[in-house]
């Protein structure tokens, strides 16, 4: 008698789990369509989207590539409840960062390193 109702619950669920996979889809679609077409149009542009989101919100990275062969990168949030979509400004691309250094007889000479401003948030 207890196989009975897990069963129950089993057969139950089933359906419950296809259907939300299809309405994850979708939700994936309409993030991708919204910010799709808020791409710049010049360059070639690579989207992905986040398959889940936030509670309130879906999100997408954009890559463009430029003619000189550099990157712009942006960040487009997707207003579940709106069903609209947001596209922030280009993030700043990677500066070189030139900082003189001494080697051990005492030599100072600049080195250059690429850096960007991205950092752990948590040791």
């Amino acid at each position: 008698m207890r196989r009975l109702p897990i069963l129950l619950i089993a057969l139950v669920a089933t359906p419950a789990l296809a259907s939300s996979e299809d309405a994850w889809e979708q939700f994936r679609q309409d993030v991708e369509t919204a910010c799709s077409a808020l791409a710049p149009e010049t360059g070639e542009t690579a989207i992905e989207v986040n398959p889940f989101g936030s509670e309130s919100y879906g999100a997408a990275l954009l890559i463009t590539t430029l003619a000189d062969g550099g990157v712009d990168r942006y960040v487009c949030i997707y207003d579940k409840q709106a069903g609209s979509a947001e596209l922030t400004a280009p993030f700043t691309p990677p500066q070189d960062v030139v900082e003189p250094q001494a080697d051990a007889a005492g030599n100072v000479a600049p080195a250059e390193d690429t850096r960007t401003d991205a950092h752990l948030v948590k040791p």
